[in-house]
């Protein structure tokens, strides 16, 4: 376990986004000095940082400058300079995840084959260069046409139903990956510290936006049989035991029809399917993240009530100061739980927050996500 007492530790993270705003929230419990990097200079957490640096975060002697008095450097999103990150492990920084692997998971083309060459589970794919070669494939359709490289939030996902939308095809390195019939989309976080202990959270089942492609909202723990559960958290295990990976990682992954589980896409990070932890559960994602990073011992998953989590989306056609327009109305709900992320402006389908709900009724649980749902509304 690193000495993160000593008055000199300091963990950089890269990325001041909502997800670095709520690591720092978790680690003032451990007293720890946290040090931002983000290129907005009104990121979200520019004002709750020990230490907050405006820079580029792809800009190799900007994040070696930035780290130069970090003890440990993590990531909240995968956008990150490499060649960096590779140094500052060669000249003896703890950096977790480690940058080898945060480059495979960058790639989309090579994240896909990591799996094929690792047996495990995920769609048929192929992979393509350009919009000619996804046209060439059309005796594959319907298929899902993905960008190799900095795709995010839904952005860099095309589902390619017939001939008539192949021009929606990305004209840049890819892949195409068959369309799956699934009945649920689901995911897991897990948790793998240096000394190799190893955590799974309960699996979450994840509802998205039907045009954002993003996660709408999701209910935890996923409405699944046993036997399913167990499977779904040993396919994770294997992949961050398979990949040799310190950190968090979630785990997106399908349930077909006939019950085969595949995984998606994977992110080596907290992450938007574990927000619902803060409340639900015994240890939070954002702790355990500290914990597996700083190779402390893990803390318990257990869920200690059913919850749902519903991202606060900006408003189609709103771009501007953000207004929360049905705030009062949703606080009287018995079990919610607000979490805004000091975004000042809106646009469209802009993460601007989220809402915990916790209610050991699951049909309660529903009726009240529907409830949130309608009333609050980001606006400008």
């Amino acid at each position: 376990m690193e000495n993160i007492h000593h008055p000199d530790f300091k963990l950089g993270v890269l990325g001041g986004g909502q997800l670095g705003r709520m690591l720092i929230q978790s680690a003032i419990d451990f007293n720890l000095d946290v040090k931002i990097l983000d290129p907005d200079a009104n990121a979200p957490c520019k004002d709750i940082a020990a230490e907050f640096v405006h820079g580029k975060l792809t800009d190799h002697d900007t994040v070696m400058d930035f780290a130069a008095d970090c003890k440990v450097i993590t990531i909240e999103i995968e956008n990150v300079s490499i060649s960096a990150l590779k140094e500052l492990q060669a000249q003896g920084k703890r950096v977790f995840p480690q940058p080898e692997i945060i480059e495979l998971i960058q790639d989309k083309r090579v994240q896909k084959q990591f799996y094929q060459d690792n047996d495990i589970p995920t769609a048929d794919f192929v992979l393509v260069e350009n919009k000619e070669k996804v046209s060439q494939q059309i005796t594959r359709l319907p298929f899902v046409n993905k960008l190799g490289k900095e795709g995010y939030d839904g952005r860099g996902v095309q589902v390619i139903k017939s001939e008539t939308d192949l021009d929606k095809a990305f004209d840049a390195p890819g892949l195409i990956e068959d369309l799956i019939d699934f009945k649920k989309e689901i995911s897991v976080i897990v948790a793998r510290n240096e000394s190799g202990e190893m955590t799974t959270f309960p699996v979450v089942e994840l509802v998205f936006h039907p045009t954002a492609n993003l996660v709408e909202y999701l209910f935890a723990p996923a409405q699944i049989s046993e036997n399913l559960e167990v499977k779904a958290q040993d396919i994770a295990k294997d992949v961050i035991n398979k990949l040799g990976m310190t950190g968090l990682l979630a785990v997106e992954m399908f349930i077909t029809k006939d019950d085969q589980i595949l995984v998606n896409e994977i992110a080596p990070r907290t992450h938007n399917s574990g927000h619902q932890t803060i409340e639900a559960n015994v240890t939070s994602q954002f702790e355990q993240h500290l914990r597996a990073i700083l190779n402390m011992p893990l803390g318990s998953t257990d869920s200690l009530t059913p919850a749902a989590m519903v991202n606060l989306l900006g408003e189609d056609g709103h771009t501007g100061p953000a207004l929360y327009e049905g705030m009062d109305e949703v606080l009287r709900i018995e079990g919610t739980h607000v979490h805004l992320y000091g975004k000042k402006l809106t646009k469209p389908f802009r993460k601007m927050g989220h809402i915990t709900i916790t209610d050991r009724d699951i049909e309660s649980l529903q009726n009240k996500v529907n409830l949130v749902k309608r009333t609050i509304k980001v606006i400008t």
